[in-house]
């Protein structure tokens, strides 16, 4: 219970950070375009490639791309197609896959 209750509170401030997004100043330096050219640009700059996504609520798709050199972005899709960068950094690991409902890992 403690642990779906620190999810939802985490989903939901995520939500409130990014509905702030775009009244956010010129200064914070959020990058934002088209999904199709973001992506595109990750591939040729970084050689990142999707390695999972998830919902946060109705209305956004949170991506993360990884490099084979570990880079790694956050990227977050509104409905309209808008795409932003979130957050970006190095040193990605992967980890053990989460098994689905009904299958082992």
């Amino acid at each position: 219970m403690a642990r779906y209750f620190t999810f939802r509170w985490i989903r939901m401030g995520l939500v409130g950070v990014l509905l702030a997004l775009p009244s956010a100043p010129a200064q914070a330096q959020v990058a934002c375009g088209p999904h199709d050219l973001v992506v595109t640009r990750l591939g040729q700059l970084f050689q990142e490639r999707q390695t999972g996504y998830g919902l946060a609520g109705q209305a956004v798709i949170v991506e993360i791309y990884v490099s084979t050199s570990g880079t790694w972005t956050m990227l977050v899709t509104d409905v309209a197609g808008r795409s932003c960068i979130v957050a970006a950094g190095d040193g990605w690991e992967n980890t053990v896959p989460v098994a689905s409902k009904g299958r082992a890992a």
